[in-house]
This record gives C-alpha cells, structure tokens and sequence, in this order.
C-alpha cells in the first residue's frame, strides 16, 4: 500500500506541548528512544492534550467548537465585511477548498501522537500498573475526542490506529464508532474512580473516568440519532446498548462527586470578584464566580488556558472569547464589562425573543446592549450581522484596574500575562458539564427527574417528561457551549430550525437587511450537514479520499 508522510514525526509529536505542564525540549527524541519510562510517557501524553488548546481556533476560525457554534441557529457569522470564512459556514456555504484545513491535521496530529504512545506503552519501564492505567485511560480518551471532532465535522474519516502513517481511504460510520467506543469504554475500565474534589486540582483539564462515560453517552446519542440506529457498535461485533450508557452516566451522577453548582450565573466569569464591584448585573443578583478550580465541581471536563500566552503561542489563552466579543468601540467604557475582540457569531435576534423571559438563563447567557449598554456604538469597525445581542458564556470579560483603566480581569489575576487583548483571555473552554450528564440521562431514560433537578436551579416549575421539553432545556441550558448544531442534526429537525433564520434583522455596517440563508435546507439535504474534505487532503491521498456529497459543484460556493 502506497505510504504517504504528510507528517514530520519529531515536529509532529513534541511541538506546542509547553503550558499544560512546562516540559524539556525533545527535538533530539524520537520513537526509537521515547518513551521509556513513565516520566518519558508523562511527557508524551502532555502533547497530545497540548492540541486540544492548539485546535480551539483553526485558521479563521476554522476550529471544531467555533464552526459548531456559527453552524448553529443561535448565531449568524458577524465579524467584517472580509470575514468570508464565517460567513461561509453560517450559510453552509465554502468560499475556498481549503477552508478546514487546519482542523483536519490538527486533529490527525493529535491522533498520530495518541497512536504513538499508545502503540509504545509495552516497551516502558513502569513505575506501577497504577501509573500505567491512568497514562493509558486518557490517551484512549483523547483519541477517541479528536476522532469524535473528526466524524461531526466530515461524517466519515480514514482510520488510523498505529504510529504508521498510511494512505488509507475512509473507515465506515460504524468502524468509526466502534474505535470511538472502544477507546472510550477501554478509559473507562482504566482510569481511577475518584471522586472530583479540590485535592483533585493537579488533575484538572486531565480526563477522568467521569468524563469518559459522559463523552461516550454524547458519542451514543450522536451515532444513533444521526445514522437512525439502535445501539453503537463495539470492536468485538458485539454493541453498546441504551441501558448500557445509562449505567455509564447514572454511575457518573451517583459515584463521580460532580454537581450542579448552586447558581447558573456563576459558572461565567463575568461575576469575576473584579469584574461584579463595577457590574451592576452581578451586583443587582450577588454573583460571585465559582472559578475554575477545586470549588467548581459542575466542570466534567475542560480545555485549560494559560497566562503565557505569546504570538509564538497565541493557542495558549482562549481564542474562543477573542472571536466572540464586539469589534473594537469608540471607547471601552461603552462596551464594559466585556472586552473587544473580532465580532464573529451575533446572537440571533430570535433566540432572546423565544426564550421565555422568566428564565434567568436567557439574561445569564445574552447580552442584550439595550438593556445593559446605554452607550453601546453600532457598526464599530465594519461590524456585520449585528443584533444588538451578544453571548457571555464565552466573550473577554473586563474588569477596571487600580488605574482606572478597562482591562481584562485575567491582567489583574496574573500581573505577568501579556497586555495585548488578542493574548489574555485564560478562560477555560467548558466541554462538558455535569448539567449535560443530567440532560443526557433525562433523553436516554425519558425520565423527567433529572431534566427538572436541572430546571429546580433556575427557579422553574418541574414538567413532565416530552421530546419538546427535552429540547427546549438543552437549547437553554447549553447555548454557545457547541452543542446545538448537532443536537439538532441527532434529532433530525436541522433544516427545518435553520431555515427560520432567513428574514431576521440585521446590519451590516451600519446597512439594515435582513439575513438570507437561501435554501439552507436544500444544502443540508445535499450534504447531509457535513464540512467539506480540505482538497489538500484529497490530491495528497492520490484520489484515494473523495469530497464529501454537496459540496463539489458551483452552486455551493458563497
């Protein structure tokens, strides 16, 4: 079979794996040397969890969290008028053949580093089985990540389960969740049932066995709502059940130590200490924000920032809230306490106006300038599809400095970060939730309890269980936290949600219109809701990978 190295090995496995933990420099290493020992095996799994922050952004914005967002209903493409890229997606639309590029050898990357330590783990000289089991359970939980990632954005991918790079043509949708389950049932049988608590800070941003049951249920839920199946097939031609990932997640909600916290609002750092003395929203409500470390037990699992960020490493701080906060005003005062970014994903107008007002979630998670910015400028810096609606869960939040001056409140928690906004928003990107595992346990049991333990902390009335209710809570509960796009493709209800958003107003540059998304359905039909393959892994491959359906003619081009 013809081999194909589209990747340096050496360059491929030790770059970018500083910030998570601070580590030698390995250019002088390769596979015939490392890993060796449990330290050296330490080092390795550091790199592959130094590409979940690497892949947050992609080029553009090309990121998996970013495109789920912008594919959603919730948001339209915003930025400025050359902000293409965006545009593109949130019309399911391509304007280049390269346009995810990025993602995809960004998540081949890190699956070649998973494979590599994987294949390497009989040849190290342990310390203890313990040590052994819990390097070994995450890295079968991270390629079973970038994998998932992989097959939401493209549907089917090759399969690659050695350090061996071979061209091989696509796996099927059931190969590929057969090693998707396989890997994560093998992190559950290998990580260690401890309980989350704040003696488990070292720990945080690693997986737990928490998280891999959690990952698995959203991986069942996905593959059989999406391919209309049963159950998930298993490696062994053997499946996964429904009762069977209800087990996994009522062990996570009884045994794992994770919890809702007792506010929704403080999950989101805009109730920041710094922040609130000059807020009036979190004064008028006492907010105080949980943080990101032992106290928060609501995180399952998160992406992890650092204040090191530099333009060598621009992935170490959160691009996330960079993309997503309000083009640069006249004045920062206008627009406090948020901070200014890149304007990409305005809050679609009609998300505020159905989300019933009674629900403290819909002001805890939109920014409506009319209700919270009285001197907030329009059309700042060619600002697109703007609504005069922003989300908070992920935007640069700011605080006033001992000068005066606005400025993101990370710059006061870490004096050393970096001035320059483009570099400091050390937020952690939230994956997944406990209030998700609640959600996930209420769909797969068509069981209300758990839906109305998630309702009881917003001060809403319990309802019984319905697919409608159901819904309704994960859109509210989890908006802009990268679920809702494929939450509506399981369900499959896509094209029909999508194609309200023609008609909403907006403007762009200061020009009233309104959006047109044209036949959105007809292109979900078309492309069954997939990305478009990069065309520099297609001629790579020699014809062995072909374009996904839909998108290879004139008239899916923005």
């Amino acid at each position: 079979m013809k081999k194909i190295w589209i990747f340096s090995i050496v360059a491929l496995f030790f770059m970018g794996c500083e910030g998570f933990l601070d580590t030698e420099n390995l250019t002088k290493k390769d596979n015939s040397n490392f890993p060796k020992t449990s330290g050296d095996a330490e080092t390795a799994l550091t790199g592959i969890y130094a590409l979940l922050r690497e892949m947050t952004p992609g080029e553009d914005g090309q990121g998996f969290f970013l495109t789920a967002e912008l594919l959603s209903d919730d948001r339209f493409g915003g930025g400025g008028p050359d902000d293409r890229r965006m545009h593109a997606v949130d019309r399911l639309k391509k304007v280049d053949e390269n346009m995810f590029s990025d993602v995809w050898k960004q998540d081949y990357r890190a699956i070649y580093r998973s494979n590599m330590l994987l294949n390497s783990l009989d040849g190290i000289s342990w310390e203890s089985q313990e040590t052994r089991n819990k390097i070994e359970g995450q890295a079968h939980f991270l390629r079973a990540y970038f994998y998932f990632d992989l097959c939401r954005l493209f549907g089917t991918v090759p399969l690659l389960t050695t350090s061996e790079p071979e061209n091989v043509p696509r796996a099927t949708a059931e190969e590929l969740y057969a090693q998707i389950a396989f890997d994560l049932k093998t992190a559950i049988e290998k990580l260690p049932s401890v309980k989350y608590g704040a003696a488990n800070n070292s720990e945080l941003g690693r997986a737990t066995k928490w998280a891999a049951e959690a990952l698995l249920a959203r991986a069942y839920l996905f593959y059989t709502g999406y391919y209309q199946q049963e159950s998930m097939p298993l490696l062994d031609n053997s499946t996964l059940s429904r009762t069977d990932v209800i087990t996994y997640l009522d062990d996570c909600i009884n045994n794992s130590g994770h919890d809702l916290i007792g506010d929704f609002r403080n999950l989101w750092p805009y109730s920041n200490i710094y922040t609130k003395k000059d807020y009036k929203y979190a004064q008028d409500n006492d907010l105080n924000w949980i943080g990101e470390d032992g106290a928060n037990v609501e995180t399952v699992f998160a992406i992890r920032y650092s204040a090191k960020a530099t333009w060598d490493n621009p992935w170490y701080n959160n691009e996330v809230c960079l993309y997503s906060s309000p083009r640069e005003p006249a004045n920062l005062d206008d627009i406090f306490p948020f901070g200014i970014g890149w304007g990409i994903g305005t809050v679609n107008s009609r998300l505020w106006e159905s989300w019933p007002s009674k629900d403290i979630r819909r002001e805890a998670s939109i920014l409506s300038v009319e209700k919270e910015m009285p001197d907030y400028g329009w059309g700042c810096d060619k600002q697109m599809n703007e609504t005069g609606y922003w989300q908070k869960k992920y935007m640069a939040v700011n605080a006033y400095n001992e000068d005066g001056e606005s400025v993101n409140y990370s710059r006061i928690l870490y004096p050393e970060i970096d001035s320059d906004y483009q570099l400091n928003n050390t937020q952690d990107l939230v994956i997944i939730r406990f209030a998700d595992v609640l959600l996930m346990a209420a769909e797969l049991k068509r069981d209300a309890a758990p839906m109305n333990r998630v309702r009881a902390r917003v001060g809403l009335d319990p309802v019984t269980y319905s697919d409608e209710a159901l819904r309704d809570e994960r859109h509210w509960e989890l908006a802009f936290e990268g679920l809702r796009y494929y939450d509506l493709l399981r369900w499959g209800i896509a094209a029909e949600v999508l194609s309200q958003q023609n008609g909403v107003k907006v403007l762009d540059n200061m020009v009233e219109t309104r959006m047109d998304m044209g036949d959105i359905a007809q292109r979900l039909q078309a492309t069954k809701g997939l990305m478009p393959l990069p065309k520099t892994q297609i001629d790579l491959s020699a014809g062995i990978l072909e374009q996904n359906p839909g998108w290879g003619n004139e008239s899916n081009m923005n």
